[in-house]
């Protein structure tokens, strides 16, 4: 691009103000610079969030396979002191 230089009696002069245009292209790619940091940290954290989540399932499922053996250990227990019962009144 040439920059628009006259010469008037020997004196060189350019252009006092920017060209509008240009300033207003940086000024969209700082805003459009500025929009994707912020989306990106908003997919960092919607990923964060989503590990979190995944995390949190897991120990669910977890917590819920312990209950399971929980009952089925309480159901045992039960049937053993029925047993001993049944043995020791027969004894």
């Amino acid at each position: 691009m040439s920059s628009q230089i006259t010469n008037k009696n020997n004196y060189t002069t350019t252009p006092t103000s920017p060209n509008p245009y240009i300033t207003r292209k940086l000024n969209n790619m700082d805003k459009a610079k500025a929009f994707k940091e912020e989306q990106e940290d908003w997919t960092r954290l919607y990923h964060k969030m989503l590990k979190g989540i995944e995390v949190i399932i897991n120990i669910q499922k977890q917590v819920w396979d312990i209950i399971k053996i929980v009952g089925k250990t309480n159901t045992t227990i039960a049937e053993m002191e029925q047993m001993i019962l049944q043995a020791s009144i027969n004894n």
